[in-house]
């Protein structure tokens, strides 16, 4: 689809803000051309045959009742590329909407840099990217919504910056566009990369919705990003009533194909659930699930190893724990509650996950878990074995389902080091204190969630019993000071 066929700004602006909310916050443009100089001709053809004055549109609206600020390019004005005065307008409008404390929604399409302007155009985006750095640093969500076409040095600053960027479908999406790159080399770039479905597929956009979805999109977005609901209520901590398992009864429970994984739990008892996909940076792990969702009143972001993908597709790679990473990056930079939820049998043990640094990544992961300045509470929710789940485990708070457990290794791995058998696999579960029990005994999970008698035959009250604790918990530690709060948990873990 061309451009011309697809919602110019104006419209997608109707199209996400509630009606008639719209305030242009845009003066009048310094015309940066000559007079009488071929540019100048051009920017008034411009005008005239678009109706826009210059190639950006900012403003302010509300969504859903929400005050929030809105950046979007027109690519009818010359191919949306971004000028002095468009630059100018765009500074000016994400300052503003830092000082005011706005969330920032911001619609490229365009082809980069104004060729016209050269090469003081082209240096604007260092001032158009350390704008937006500066409203994330102030805690404020930075959205972003990529048409078609955005190419350029558009996608390679404001463009690719966002805590969450979606994507629409079929657009044009990459760094040199497709007819600058086959006059420079002589042939056409390869099909198909530069697309949002590609982008996605490799973990570079969250999402590929149609204009007319991301008023929705945004909406359950920004209710978590936001922290909608003012302070929270703990209420009485959820009752326990456990029945006393054996170690190997708990561990062949936890491996069960139909119990409740992370989706099962943001299915059935979360709310404002929005999937977030990959690094950002061109990986993704379908065994490590990223998400926004709220518990009850309280928001968070989630991460959780997906057992079942594990098992399907494949195990937990270094991948997998640097979307883990960008999680936590989400959360430290919003001051977001962070939720881990442990549930793999463990890490990836191959060629590629050694050469792709899953002991770094492990490392890292650790490192910046248990230093992050956001809430965290742990879900130990069924398997718990090796690195793949201590990379996840050192958090404020750890909860654990009756029947999970942490393990350096699987039993039977521990009991083929031991007896170069599998078989004592059990009597090792016993002796090593694996189950969730025997973990709080230890000081190392804080509560357990009862199974009546096993989550997999009550998934859906299983699941509300979970998410009702991790409410709990994520209320306690936002009233605590951030201080009080990393002090602590460095003693806990020290």
């Amino acid at each position: 689809m061309s451009p011309s066929a697809r919602a110019d700004a104006r419209t997608l602006i109707e199209t996400v803000l509630d009606p008639g909310s719209w305030r242009s916050w845009d003066a009048p443009v310094a015309d940066p051309a000559e007079p009488g100089s071929s540019y100048a001709e051009e920017l008034a053809a411009a005008r005239a045959k678009s109706g826009y004055d210059e190639a950006v549109l900012t403003g302010e609206g509300l969504l859903e009742g929400r005050r929030v600020a809105i950046v979007a390019c027109e690519f009818s004005f010359l191919a949306g590329s971004i000028g002095v005065a468009a630059a100018r307008r765009l500074v000016d409008a994400v300052e503003r909407a830092t000082s005011e404390r706005l969330p920032l929604l911001a619609a490229p399409a365009s082809g980069g840099t104004r060729m016209q302007e050269g090469a003081l155009a082209f240096v604007q985006m260092v001032k158009i990217s350390a704008a937006v750095q500066r409203h994330r640093r102030a805690g404020l969500p930075y959205v972003v919504y990529l048409r078609h076409p955005t190419t350029g040095g558009v996608f390679a600053s404001w463009g690719s910056l966002g805590h969450i960027t979606a994507a629409e479908p079929g657009a044009l999406i990459g760094f040199l566009g497709p007819r600058v790159f086959e006059a420079l080399h002589g042939y056409p770039f390869p099909a198909g990369v530069q697309t949002a479905e590609n982008l996605f597929a490799h973990g570079l956009v969250d999402a590929v919705v149609d204009a007319a979805d991301v008023r929705q999109v945004a909406v359950r977005a920004l209710r978590v990003l936001c922290r909608d609901g003012g302070p929270l209520d703990p209420g009485e901590p959820p009752e326990e009533e456990l029945r006393p398992v054996e170690a190997w009864e708990a561990i062949t429970r936890s491996r069960r194909d139909d119990r409740p994984g992370v989706r099962h739990l943001l299915k059935l008892a979360a709310s404002d659930v929005t999937p977030l996909n990959g690094t950002g940076e061109g990986e993704h792990d379908p065994g490590l699930l990223l998400a926004l969702a709220r518990f009850g009143a309280a928001p968070a972001v989630v991460l959780g190893q997906d057992r079942t993908r594990q098992r399907t597709v494949a195990p937990l790679g270094p991948a997998g724990l640097r979307v883990a990473r960008r999680g936590m990056r989400l959360a430290a930079e919003l001051r977001l509650p962070l939720v881990t939820v442990i549930d793999t049998a463990g890490a990836a043990l191959s060629k590629a996950a050694e050469e792709g640094g899953l002991a770094a990544e492990i490392a890292r992961c650790l490192a910046d878990l248990v230093t992050l300045e956001a809430p965290t509470v742990c879900l130990l929710l069924g398997e718990g074995a090796g690195g793949g789940a201590l990379a996840l485990l050192p958090a404020d708070r750890v909860v654990a389902a009756q029947h999970a457990w942490l393990s350096p290794l699987p039993p039977e791995g521990a009991s083929a080091i031991l007896y170069r058998s599998v078989d004592f696999a059990p009597e090792i579960a016993r002796a090593q204190g694996v189950r969730a029990t025997d973990l709080r005994r230890d000081g190392i999970v804080d509560r357990i969630v009862p199974e009546r008698p096993d989550a997999a035959y009550e998934p859906r009250e299983f699941c509300a019993r979970v998410s009702r604790t991790l409410e709990h918990e994520i209320a306690v530690l936002s009233a605590m000071s951030e201080q009080d709060r990393l002090a602590a948990r460095l003693a806990r873990y020290r």
